[in-house]
């Protein structure tokens, strides 16, 4: 590692003005490194509240300095507040990744873990990690609360579930689902079995005889209680998520095209689509190749090499959010027959299983919507064929030739006239 204070080590300095920022819930520790045209360094350090105050402050300090490059760990979501005060003050403004800068232990403190981060800085030893533009940013804001309440509106369904079948109301043992138009109007009101079956609507109204065995229960007053605070928790939640979607919906109209080119995927919906612009801007100049783009997206491989030796080690650890969304989108195009993505699927599924075959095929996913993202076109399917397709009729039907007489059968092949 670079220092200042042991002259045998010596890693070329590719910054002279650097400032490095240890932040904290409550503060925040600033550093300033900057090289004198003497040679000498000078230090200065510095603890700043993170308040707007304690904020304004610190830009002072730095700016004082004559800091261009500022550096900071992400910790937690304590960054944000720093970050955004500073953003568009410096020529740099890099947040990175604490474990890429982990310093030493011994004597640590939080003054020596900002000339730490500064010195790092200085001698280009860590990379900065990707932050959107504001818009962006608010974007992603929104569609990762919606998120969120699309996943507790999953978990309140569940809830109804085991709240029916607590009470013996064996309704999913009939409908495909515990929350529908007709199960709804089953749950929130009548309790003999006979009307309730015959509130059933659409196909539901075939299975009325057996609704109404599946509906005898025990259902008491204080289960009809919770099952009405579930429906009412049920229908806050479906009107936050479509204020919500409708926001997201009006802020992506500048990105209307790049949404419909990723919504030509098959398995990515649109919601998925409007999640992958949210967390990368949709600008694929950011990330050199579409491998840049996987790995920062956690669908790509790790590696772990050590004396030689090499072990599994997974996927990458990426964008949180966006994995979740790409993986969901994996397990969709794998149902999707007669597609390149269905085949991809099954052929990885039957050697490594279902999870790593559905992380294949996000990672395969991605790598197509960066190439679509970048040059403007919409996806071709190449068809679930194409793997067969890539294989020389001749030498397939000699491999084919030697497992039959393998099995103990002759043989012959002949060319099909055209």
């Amino acid at each position: 590692m670079a220092s200042d204070n042991n002259p045998e080590v010596n890693v070329k300095q590719i910054r002279d003005k650097v400032g490095g920022l240890d932040v904290h819930r409550d503060s925040v520790v600033a550093c300033t490194r900057v090289a004198m045209p003497s040679g000498q360094v000078e230090v200065a350090k510095e603890r700043f509240a993170t308040t707007q105050a304690g904020l304004a402050e610190l830009t002072g300090f730095l700016l004082e300095a004559g800091v261009n490059t500022v550096a900071m760990e992400a910790t937690g979501i304590y960054w944000r507040t720093v970050y955004y005060a500073l953003d568009g003050l410096f020529e740099e403004l890099w947040l990175c990744n604490a474990q890429h800068v982990k310093n030493v232990p011994g004597r640590k403190t939080d003054l020596s873990d900002a000339e730490w981060l500064a010195d790092v800085a200085a001698h280009g030893m860590v990379r900065p990690s990707f932050v959107p533009p504001p818009d962006i940013r608010e974007l992603r804001e929104l569609t990762r609360y919606r998120k969120t309440l699309i996943d507790a509106r999953a978990k309140e369904i569940q809830r109804l579930e085991k709240i029916l079948q607590d009470a013996g109301v064996k309704l999913t043992s009939v409908a495909s689902t515990v929350w529908s138009v007709s199960s709804r109007a089953m749950i929130d009101g009548e309790r003999d079995s006979v009307v309730l079956a015959d509130m059933a609507k659409g196909k539901m109204r075939a299975k009325t005889d057996r609704l109404a065995e599946a509906l005898e229960s025990n259902f008491g007053s204080h289960r009809a209680l919770l099952c009405r605070q579930v429906i009412d928790h049920l229908d806050f939640l479906d009107r936050s998520i479509a204020t919500l979607s409708a926001e997201i919906c009006e802020r992506l109209l500048p990105f209307e095209p790049q949404v419909a080119l990723l919504t030509s995927i098959p398995g990515i919906s649109a919601i998925t689509a409007q999640v992958i612009v949210a967390e990368t801007g949709a600008d694929m100049s950011r990330f050199p190749t579409p491998g840049h783009l996987c790995a920062w997206a956690g669908v790509a491989p790790a590696s772990y090499e050590s004396a030689g030796k090499k072990r599994p080690a997974g996927a990458r650890k990426g964008a949180p959010w966006l994995r979740r969304h790409l993986i969901e989108a994996a397990r969709s195009a794998a149902r999707t027959r007669g597609s390149y993505y269905s085949a991809l699927y099954a052929r990885i599924a039957r050697r490594r299983g279902p999870n790593k075959a559905a992380v294949a095929v996000a990672h395969s996913m991605l790598e197509t919507a960066w190439h679509l993202l970048s040059t403007g076109a919409l996806y071709q399917d190449p068809g679930a064929d194409y793997f067969e397709r890539r294989h020389d009729p001749a030498i397939e039907a000699k491999r084919l030739q030697r497992r039959i007489e393998a099995l103990g059968f002759a043989v012959t092949i002949e060319e099909k006239a055209a």
